[in-house]
């Protein structure tokens, strides 16, 4: 029996920081691999193609929807964004884990088509620490963090819909809360027998 991955779906508001506990978890454990989204949102500064997003442009998009291309999609803040699901069921086949950054949304989505996914939110300790957070990026104008957090609230109110909730008030303390649920994961018996075939041939061959 192969080793087969586990899904991780991680949902927050904006600002959070999801991005960089998802980053730094990526960093301290093997074989955890980022599922890159497909956007219509333009490239930011400091952003790659390919790294960061699959930028691509709203007719693409919606011949790719149209086509089954994607595991979810949906539209946030004027800019659709979604995941290709071919690449998450190979990656998965491989014996990897795999994070998706998506909104309560396309968790849902993902829930109802994978209901082996393992879905964890992530809270700031406070909305004004939420605004403290967006503003310190400087790469959205007042008018869209506005949007965000009036948005926040509305996201934030999901929570109750996921396995498992971080709260981000110290950044060390949340990334081991994150570490602790994927190695506690792939400590359950059917991953661990798949990994441990050869030991537990051994052990039981005597009987």
């Amino acid at each position: 029996m192969a080793d087969k991955g586990t899904l991780y779906i991680i949902s927050a508001p904006s600002g959070a920081g999801k991005t960089s506990l998802v980053a730094a978890l990526v960093d301290k454990l093997a074989r955890v691999r980022i599922s890159i989204s497909h956007t219509t949102r333009a490239i930011r500064p400091g952003e790659e193609d390919g790294v960061n997003y699959h930028f691509t442009d709203r007719d693409s998009f919606v011949r790719q929807v149209e086509q089954g291309r994607f595991l979810e999609h949906a539209e946030v803040f004027g800019n659709l964004y979604g995941t290709s699901a071919d690449w998450v069921a190979q990656t998965l086949r491989g014996g990897d884990d795999v994070i998706l950054e998506i909104d309560w949304q396309g968790a849902t989505q993902i829930r109802k088509q994978l209901p082996d996914a393992v879905s964890i939110f992530i809270l700031p300790p406070s909305l004004e620490t939420l605004a403290d957070r967006l503003r310190g990026r400087e790469t959205d104008d007042e008018s869209v963090i506005q949007q965000r957090l009036d948005g926040a609230q509305d996201e934030m109110s999901h929570y109750g819909e996921f396995d498992y909730l971080v709260v981000n008030d110290d950044f060390q303390r949340a990334l081991y809360e994150l570490e602790a649920i994927v190695e506690a994961r792939r400590l359950v018996t059917t991953r661990q027998s798949a990994r441990q075939a050869a030991t537990l041939q051994n052990l039981l061959a005597q009987r």
